[in-house]
């Protein structure tokens, strides 16, 4: 019955992978029908907490994106870019991977593609370069920003654990162990695939006039936009949110105290996230001049919306079936994961495959994590192996990548796995994960 049960998960993954996000949330939820009312499994618990959390978050970055903040940001990015042309390979994926450290959200890449494109191509550099490790760095910058919801649901995830991990101890280890993998794929990137005046297939292409004029076209740049003031003070109204929880989760005595039941009681980190980041919010729509009708059209908040609903369902899921058979897994996992946590790192990066999301991955895999007594710190010490979507090129900002490059060096191959994105991805996960645990065993323990 119970290997009959983990086929229906492993079947609405599949399915669910097939239609995005959003439909792997409502066929999660199908999934659930079938636990309950064909094998008679009790639902098991809707991880509200995560999702007040990630609402929170994204209504600010949302309302930000709006007001033209994230856009100040990516043109600061790009004239630090362009005045270094010759080092676009290394800047490249440490730019987006401070831009989706500063916004929570790897998705504001997609501005940034056509810009490293043209400093790439006029550089002589062979644009996937640049291209594939800037696109695999804008997702490994989600586990080390304390604003993305794949953070702030670890952190409200081991919040319930008997070993709680601040903010700042999970940000002490997801920064450097992420930027420690970005910096070493950069550096693999720098000589990899052949210099363009020695690519025959790119020699091909340019003899043809259309082509080469295609490939040089015209520049993409955001130096020549002009950004009201109202854009700037959004960006500095959200940074200083961004402050408020970092101080907040390294200082728990500002946090006010309550009684509650004649006890008392500390704001939790997960409320000091929702009301920091819907104050931030509030402010930049009070006082950066937003159409409020504006929001639901930009790409973060669907984005975000996606997530919500591909987490609600997914994580729903997983915790039936878990809560169901917790005894049984814990008899025969408990013994595995508490003494080869990188088990659960493996399990953690499989299903992130499966899931499309290191949030939904999370939110998934963490709660089973606690329930099995794997060590916390271990947990924030793999947290670069919730990003394994990259094994088959089918996520959004990869095949944007993809589309963005004019030269046709950064695609798919025969085989589908010899993609431009697999090496990347592995030498900056597994740099993560092992510098993450490294940190941990001198840092922390």
């Amino acid at each position: 019955m119970i290997a009959l049960e983990f086929l229906v998960i492993v079947a609405c993954l599949l399915v669910g992978t097939r239609y995005g996000g959003f439909g792997l949330g409502l066929i999660s939820g199908a999934g659930l029908l079938v636990f309950a009312f064909v094998f008679h499994l009790a639902p098991g618990k809707p991880p509200v907490d995560v999702l007040l959390t990630i609402m929170a978050v994204l209504g600010c970055a949302s309302v930000l994106q709006t007001a033209g903040g994230l856009n100040v940001m990516m043109r600061f990015a790009e004239k630090i870019l362009r005045r270094h042309p010759q080092y676009i390979t290394i800047l490249a994926p440490i730019t987006t991977w401070c831009l989706t450290v500063m916004c929570g959200t790897g998705h504001v890449v997609y501005t940034m593609f056509p810009i490293i494109y043209d400093i790439a191509i006029k550089e002589g550099v062979r644009p996937e370069r640049p291209m594939a490790a800037a696109s695999v760095a804008s997702q490994m910058g989600i586990c080390a920003s304390p604003v993305s919801v794949a953070v702030v649901s670890l952190v409200a995830i081991l919040a319930k654990s008997t070993h709680p991990v601040s903010l700042l101890q999970l940000l002490s280890i997801g920064i450097p162990a992420t930027f420690c993998g970005v910096i070493m794929m950069a550096l693999w990137s720098l000589k990899r695939g052949k210099d363009l005046e020695n690519d025959p297939k790119f020699q091909a292409k340019l003899q043809d006039p259309e082509q080469k004029e295609y490939i040089y076209g015209e520049s993409a740049t955001l130096l020549d936009k002009v950004f009201p003031k109202e854009a700037y003070w959004a960006t500095w109204i959200f940074f200083a949110a961004i402050a408020a929880v970092v101080v907040l989760g390294a200082f728990p005595e500002l946090r006010p105290v309550f009684a509650v039941a004649g006890k008392t009681k500390v704001l939790s980190m997960n409320l000091a996230i929702q009301i920091m980041m819907l104050t931030a919010g509030a402010l930049i729509v009070l006082f950066c001049k937003v159409n409020t009708k504006d929001i639901p059209n930009g790409t973060v908040f669907k984005a975000g919306m996606v997530a919500v609903i591909s987490i609600f369902g997914v994580a729903w899921m997983a915790d039936t079936f878990f809560e169901a058979h917790f005894e049984l897994l814990k008899g025969s996992l408990a013994g595995i994961v508490a003494t080869q946590p990188w088990s659960y790192a493996i399990v953690l990066f499989v299903v992130s495959k499966f899931v499309n999301s290191q949030a939904a991955a999370i939110a998934a895999m963490a709660p089973l994590g606690v329930s099995l007594g794997v060590d916390p710190l271990m947990m924030i010490a793999f947290i670069s192996a919730s990003y394994g979507y990259f094994i088959l090129p089918t996520y959004a900002s990869d095949l944007a990548c993809i589309n963005f490059d004019r030269s046709g060096t950064t695609c798919i191959g025969k085989y589908i796995l010899n993609h431009s994105f697999i090496i990347p991805g592995l030498i900056g996960v597994s740099t993560g994960c092992g510098v993450g645990y490294l940190l941990v065993k001198m840092l922390i323990v």
